[in-house]
């Protein structure tokens, strides 16, 4: 009797080889990313790191330097052998440095305040009001971003001159206490801001000064923090417009003050780094203390609901 065969595959027969998936990472944002992606990014982190804050770690090495290295070496040597603080010294001993900073100081007050109030009051007009010529205005501020501030400076300079503020702190703040740009961040941060608060609010009585004290300046608390580090950092880094206005160097901001020092220590560099530092380290360690309100303020007003 024939029996039948029962075909199927052989017990030697394997399946094929599965390909490999690339390795991905999970990324904070919940993206994926595969390791060639993943180094590619890191790099290219790397090069914005060294290209912006490299200059400012090479000045902090040659301000600590001492008289006998040379910052221009070949091969160039990053850290000082022998570190000193008398170049900061020297610097509190050719100019009064304190003196500078108290009027830095002193006009970044008044230009962070009135900025803070002006630019706030101006954003919230344009987004949350209606009136004629609102487009307008709002087009002009956004014009204004094209212009160079030094091509105004001349003017500004004769406005000043024929207010008799001259020389005087005053004049050094009050031509730029606001820009357009401060203005514009404040109009997208109050746009952001759904109607139907400012309905419910309106039917409740409430005025425009209550809306915007009560209702509009609590919700965008991160774009009045950028707007105040902004002024901040303007102000203090300004060089030009206060070396146009200010004669008498006892008035002199710290950035005009720390110009002597190019020329009084011209052979000497570590000197001048060490002005350099002491210019921008109010800055960095603002900016640190601030980053998390300021890159949260940045992003309000982004995404509309």
């Amino acid at each position: 009797m024939a029996t039948g065969t029962v075909t199927g595959a052989p017990a030697s027969a394997t399946l094929p080889p599965r390909r490999r998936r690339p390795r991905q990472h999970l990324l904070s944002d919940g993206e994926t990313a595969r390791t060639p992606e993943l180094v590619m990014r890191y790099l290219l982190l790397l090069v914005v790191v060294v290209v912006s804050i490299g200059p400012f770690i090479w000045q902090l090495s040659t301000s600590l330097k001492g008289v006998g290295e040379n910052p221009y070496s070949s091969p160039p040597q990053f850290l000082p052998s022998d570190p000193t603080l008398a170049n900061y010294t020297a610097v509190t001993d050719v100019i009064p440095v304190w003196s500078y900073i108290g009027n830095s100081l002193f006009v970044a007050f008044f230009n962070v305040s009135l900025s803070v109030v002006g630019c706030a009051m101006a954003g919230y007009a344009l987004a949350r009001l209606r009136f004629r010529g609102r487009l307008i205005a709002l087009g002009i501020f956004g014009a204004t971003l094209l212009i160079p501030q030094e091509s105004s400076m001349i003017a500004l300079t004769q406005v000043v001159n024929a207010m008799g503020l001259g020389n005087t702190l005053i004049a050094v703040f009050l031509p730029t206490m606001m820009s357009a740009i401060s203005v514009l961040l404040m109009w997208n941060a109050f746009l952001a801001i759904p109607k139907e608060i400012d309905e419910a609010a309106l039917m409740d009585g409430a005025t425009v000064w209550q809306r915007f004290l009560r209702l509009g300046l609590p919700a965008v608390k991160g774009t009045v923090a950028v707007v105040a580090l902004l002024a901040f950092m303007g102000s203090w880094n300004d060089f030009l417009w206060p070396l146009l206005i200010l004669s008498d160097p006892d008035k002199y901001t710290l950035t005009v003050g720390l110009n002597y020092l190019q020329g009084t220590f011209a052979d000497n560099p570590q000197v001048v780094a060490a002005g350099t530092i002491i210019a921008v380290l109010p800055l960095v360690v603002l900016f640190l203390a601030l980053q998390r309100v300021f890159f949260r303020g940045v992003a309000e007003g982004g995404v509309k609901e």
